[in-house]
């Protein structure tokens, strides 16, 4: 079984960095972003900011702007929390699918050794950078062995569309590096869920499984204000269309 192995702590890390700067408005809808004023911003080298606006833009945030350049995409935080909702949708789909069939030995192998990894991760009790980073990491690797353990191109392309969208993928998980301690308390519950999607998997309880994953897809975007986080995604009121009048 190959490793569990996350990216390069400084590229997630700057990853983290933009995504969170565009979360907060400090990057508005519109701004055009160049490689050498943002990695001078962050302190970093150009390669890591190169790596984070391709993710960036592949996860919506970012979109082209002339022929080179990049700007913020605007969205409403209806338009994330749609999308999290289909995600949630497809994913429970795939799962329902998975327990139908009865998932793989290696496959269930894989998931346990996610949820040992992310138990690991959270034993101290507090997170840092890396382990946020690595957390982040583990929650991609979760989701993608469900998806591609259905065998099905349909659901997996699906995903991979919906995933364009402003924080609609898995991996694209909102970290408020301000309030850890808090956030530390919202990923012990999405771990407990991946626990809980574990077992109805291996007990091939479709229904259950299936309602599981969706309400999963929701905790990066309704589980905030039970923790004391800021409740809406973006820190905005709901209705307002992040970055627009």
């Amino acid at each position: 079984m190959d490793p569990i192995e996350p990216p390069a702590a400084e590229s997630a890390s700057v990853l983290a960095a933009l995504r969170q700067l565009i979360v907060d408005g400090r990057y508005p809808p519109g701004t055009r972003l160049a490689e050498i004023p943002v990695a001078a911003a962050l302190g970093v080298s150009r390669t890591p900011v190169r790596l984070a606006f391709r993710t960036l833009e592949q996860e919506g945030l970012l979109q082209k702007s002339g022929k080179r350049g990049l700007e913020v995409r605007a969205f409403t935080e209806a338009d994330v929390l749609c999308a999290v909702e289909v995600r949630g949708a497809l994913e429970g789909l795939a799962a329902r699918r998975l327990a139908e069939a009865g998932a793989t030995p290696a496959l269930l192998a894989r998931l346990q050794d996610c949820l040992a990894e992310g138990d690991a991760v959270l034993a101290a009790g507090t997170l840092t950078e890396s382990e946020v980073a690595r957390w982040t990491w583990l929650n991609q690797v979760f989701h993608g062995a469900i998806v591609e353990g259905t065998g099905s191109r349909v659901i997996a392309d699906a995903i991979a569309r919906n995933n364009h969208l402003p924080f609609a993928s898995a991996d694209s998980i909102t970290i408020d590096r301000r309030a850890l301690e808090r956030e530390y308390r919202k990923l012990q519950m999405a771990q407990l869920q991946h626990r809980l999607i574990v077992e109805a998997l291996r007990r091939r309880e479709s229904a259950r499984v299936e309602t599981l994953m969706r309400e999963h897809a929701l905790i990066g975007v309704r589980y905030g204000a039970l923790f004391g986080l800021d409740a809406p995604l973006l820190g905005t009121d709901p209705a307002t269309v992040h970055g627009a009048a």
